[in-house]
């Protein structure tokens, strides 16, 4: 969402200076076609923008394009309504392009001043689905901190103004690597969605889980936060398969279409490669996650879970 808001607030950066290009010169305020294409179609981008924040807070998995649809439709019909009520004014022209310049001068900067809070610092996280149950509950509000794990230089994988690393049981929020995405029209759209997992093993450590429970470099996990909503037991699956290729295929998240009774409840043993982390939800039996689609790289990572601020029932930090 933080780039999406970063394009907006170019946007309309550019929108400002295309509107101070067309006050220097008189004559292009006379036409009034161009001033009328130019307001509707701001008017539109402005009901879009609407949509798309309604959607971003409202969607439990994220931003649909209905909304913006519907908000840029109506935003179109509304600058064109505007327009027809102004034309028996006076300049009626520089009045309503005035307008607009005014609007997005107050705006555009800080849009990107949201964006840039969003990506470095702070972010707003809605829970969609019941993997974390039941530390965090669908629909749950809660804020991100996006700069204790450093703020990540974009198109790279370095971090700077690092606070401290991930440990052990960190609440983590990151992009949903690519194997995890399994919609193929999903994928066919380059989608990109949010997950919010526990951080079980940092790189270098050997995870293995024996019925159900985890083990640590070898020594089992008390996992107060885990809750287990199915009884039963499965065995694992016999992939016959040496440990080598478990590795490779679990690493290359080629178990991401085999089901829990296979892998849940038995997996392993896999060592956490270099620069990622083995994440799984609280709600064992109901998470799709690391056990499926691999390891989870530090690039993706977003920040750490801080605080549940909605329902103000269950206002808590974290842990």
């Amino acid at each position: 969402m933080e780039t999406t808001l970063f394009w907006i607030g170019c946007g309309l950066g550019v929108y400002a200076y295309v509107l101070r290009q067309i006050f220097k010169r008189p004559a292009l305020i006379r036409q009034e076609a161009l001033v009328v294409a130019l307001h509707v179609v701001f008017m539109a981008a402005v009901g879009a923008l609407i949509g798309f924040v309604f959607s971003a807070s409202t969607d439990l998995h994220g931003p649909t394009p209905q909304w913006p649809v519907a908000g840029a439709a109506v935003g179109f019909l509304w600058g064109g309504v505007q327009w027809f009520w102004s034309r028996s004014k006076s300049q009626a022209t520089t009045g309503i392009l005035a307008g607009d310049l005014e609007w997005v001068e107050t705006s555009f900067s800080a849009i990107l001043l949201a964006s840039v809070i969003m990506y470095a610092v702070l972010q707003a996280f809605k829970i969609p689905s019941g993997s974390m149950e039941d530390t965090l509950l669908i629909g749950d509000h809660l804020f991100v901190n996006k700069f204790i794990y450093g703020i990540r230089i974009p198109l790279t994988d370095h971090r700077v103004l690092k606070w401290r690393d991930v440990r052990h049981d960190d609440v983590v929020v990151f992009e949903a690597p690519s194997y995890a995405i399994l919609s193929r029209e999903e994928r066919e759209h380059n989608v990109r969605k949010d997950f919010i997992k526990r951080a079980i093993g940092l790189p270098g450590d050997i995870i293995q889980i024996k019925d159900k429970r985890l083990f640590v470099n070898g020594q089992m996990q008390q996992e107060p936060w885990v809750v287990y909503k199915d009884p039963s037991v499965y065995q694992a699956a016999h992939l016959r398969i040496s440990s080598e290729d478990y590795q490779r295929l679990w690493e290359s998240g080629k178990f991401n279409e085999l089901r829990r009774e296979q892998i849940g409840d038995n997996f392993g043993p896999i060592k956490v490669p270099a620069n990622s982390y083995f994440c799984m939800g609280d709600n064992r039996d109901g998470s799709f996650d690391s056990r499926f689609w691999g390891p989870m790289p530090n690039h993706l990572l977003k920040g750490k879970a801080w605080v549940v601020y909605w329902p103000l029932g269950r206002i808590k930090v974290i842990k």
